[in-house]
């Protein structure tokens, strides 16, 4: 299964970072409708086809998605667009 990850550090505190990535959230459901839940300081997502987790430590926040084969033609613009959110909410890389 091919993945996606992206590790980043960022400069919030834990909360402005967990509201960051509620956005993240809300954008992806809204772009690719996953499912997204939060255990803790970690947010997981999943539909059919493609799952995954964002785990948020203090200074760094941790990408992984898990592509299906009909998405994994898709990883490039995926990686992007989850970028793209995260530059948005969190700032460019610290």
């Amino acid at each position: 299964m091919p993945s996606i990850e992206i590790c980043r550090t960022h400069t919030k505190s834990m909360k402005e970072a967990k509201l960051a990535i509620d956005h993240v959230a809300e954008r992806l459901a809204e772009k690719f409708s996953v499912e997204c839940t939060w255990e803790g300081n970690t947010l997981h997502f999943q539909r059919m086809g493609v799952n995954g987790n964002i785990a948020l430590s203090r200074g760094k926040v941790d990408v992984l998605v898990k592509l299906g084969f009909l998405l994994s033609a898709l990883r490039s613009p995926i990686e992007a667009e989850i970028h793209r959110y995260i530059d948005r909410e969190l700032g460019p890389e610290a």
